[in-house]
């Protein structure tokens, strides 16, 4: 492989939580007692048998992700971290980000994170309504949340983000406005916003199917996207991708280089990978995963390659929903020019290019646009 093709970002899925949350249709192994030793262990030999270290430059993003990488604790992220590091190699100043729920968090995990390479936290916090927090399944209540950012400050983490879910059923009375305010109290510098949403298989899927709570209606989930971007932005955040917010200078690295479509190595049980032509993804369930590798398996699942047309349909997609935009040509100026007299796009012109970026309205249409402006492209 040439070192123009080799990646400098790597995604780790790590599956366990404590508990499943109501909404959550991921690819988790809820244990009461983390088998940190061993996770850490399979993931040496998925770097092995993959030979990852042939494919990487030295990385400037690393995120674990999940399911709960915190629930590793102090002792499991720092293993898990120098399993990756006989095999990889880190940038001086790369982003090192770890997942992690409010229970977790205490001046020990912190410092042993921080002296692993954590140098950012992603923290899910989802609400700070107790009632909410009890129904969507979460350990953690307010309380505990706050005195979790206190506890990543003390412990010199300076970058965090925070994670909101937004559009909840109207039957739970939910204040959103009293909890965008008790997130912005807290001062981090980068928000990620999820709206809320139905999966079949899940307790919210099934509690649906018996007809014991309905989704939150287009006007709900609207209005509560926008008073997001109104009071977020007038906050000083940037709203730079559909679903984040960052104080100047604090955007996702990792996940914006996910937006500009780079290549990226994903390992764990469910990690999903992308080396600029193909995607491939890992089994799903961590005992599966875990046995290709005590069998000395690829612990594969399914790849896929993408087509012409599938790239130019993912092109659009991911320049829309950044604040960058996508660039178009004079041909097509006179096919959005009706979005923009609906409030949903407007036109840019930067270094002589013309992009044409979603506004906040926009981006709540962003699926219907990218698909108009795909078809658009292909009869052209």
């Amino acid at each position: 492989m040439s070192s123009t093709s080799l990646t400098r970002h790597l995604y780790l899925h790590v599956p366990f939580c404590a508990r499943r949350c109501s909404y959550c249709d991921f690819a988790i192994a809820v244990r009461r007692n983390v088998p940190w030793q061993r996770y850490a262990e399979a993931v040496d030999e998925e770097c092995g048998v993959r030979q990852i270290a042939q494919r990487c430059a030295p990385l400037d993003t690393l995120y674990l992700g999940g399911g709960t990488p915190s629930r590793l604790g102090p002792d499991g992220v720092a293993a898990t971290l120098a399993a990756l590091a006989r095999h990889v190699q880190l940038a001086p100043d790369a982003e090192i980000t770890l997942e992690a729920n409010p229970e977790d968090i205490s001046d020990e995990a912190v410092a042993a994170w921080r002296a692993a390479g954590v140098n950012r936290l992603s923290i899910g916090i989802q609400s700070f309504d107790d009632r909410v927090l009890a129904w969507m399944h979460r350990v953690h209540d307010a309380e505990r949340a706050r005195q979790a950012v206190e506890v990543v400050r003390r412990g010199g983490i300076e970058r965090f983000s925070v994670d909101l879910i937004f559009a909840a059923p109207a039957s739970l009375g939910r204040d959103w406005t009293g909890d965008l305010e008790a997130m912005l109290a807290l001062g981090a510098d980068h928000v990620s916003l999820y709206g809320l949403t139905i999966e079949p298989g899940t307790p919210l899927g099934r509690w649906q199917a018996r007809g014991e709570v309905q989704e939150a209606d287009e006007s709900r989930y609207e209005a509560e996207f926008l008073e997001t971007h109104s009071r977020l932005t007038a906050a000083g955040y940037e709203h730079y991708e559909v679903s984040n917010f960052a104080r100047p200078g604090r955007r996702a690295r990792h996940n914006s280089a996910y937006w500009r479509g780079v290549p990226y190595v994903g390992l764990g049980p469910g990690a999903h990978e992308f080396d600029g032509q193909d995607r491939r993804w890992n089994l799903g369930a961590y005992a599966a995963w875990d046995r290709a590798l005590r069998e000395g398996r690829d612990p594969l699942e399914g790849r896929e390659a993408l087509t012409a047309d599938n790239r130019a349909a993912e092109a659009v997609y991911l320049g829309l929903r950044t604040v960058d935009g996508l660039r178009v040509e004079a041909h097509e100026l006179a096919h959005v020019a009706p979005w923009m007299e609906a409030g949903w796009v407007l036109l840019t012109e930067t270094h002589g290019e013309t992009r044409l970026r979603c506004t906040a309205t926009g981006w709540l249409r962003l699926d219907a646009l990218a698909a108009d402006l795909t078809a658009f492209r292909g009869r052209s």
